[in-house]
């Protein structure tokens, strides 16, 4: 089930969250995220949807305006992540059309995504989706001792 995050979901999402930024060069931070933190996300973004099945969470997926910018105020930015057992089942693509039509029906224009050139299935995943790519960032992800290209992708909403 796709559903609004609830207060209540933050250690479940922390713990989500922090295994992909642990786990792999999908996310640049070598920060993890407090539960403070992932508190104040669930609360602030515009839509925090999670994928639940039998009481456990999956996966989750937000967004927020691309930059601070008021001439940015109609482009926007996604982050999602699955934990494995979410992964090829349609959760990815059902969350994606939760938090792109929200954002369509706010009057957002487009949708960027920031992906890990070496996150081939993140790049894959959004190219299904109608995501073009529009640019690469050379060497400007810095993370277990070595440089990290960034892809970013976006589809007109």
């Amino acid at each position: 089930m796709i559903r609004q995050a609830l207060p209540t979901d933050a250690p479940q999402v922390r713990a989500i969250w922090n295994t992909m930024i642990t786990a792999s060069t999908a996310n640049f931070s070598e920060i993890e995220k407090t539960l403070a933190e992932v508190e104040a996300a669930i609360s602030a973004q515009p839509v925090f949807l999670v994928a639940e099945e039998e009481d456990r969470l999956l996966g989750f997926a937000t967004y927020g305006q691309f930059r601070a910018n008021s001439g940015y105020r109609f482009t926007m930015e996604n982050t999602i992540a699955l934990l494995p057992e979410g992964k090829g089942r349609g959760i990815g693509r059902a969350l994606m059309a939760g938090i792109e039509d929200h954002a369509r029906a706010g009057g957002a224009h487009s949708m960027i995504a920031g992906i890990s050139a070496e996150n081939a299935a993140g790049l894959a995943f959004h190219a299904a989706l109608g995501y073009d790519r529009v640019a690469v960032v050379p060497q400007s992800g810095f993370k277990w001792g070595r440089w990290l290209d960034l892809v970013l992708m976006q589809k007109i909403l």
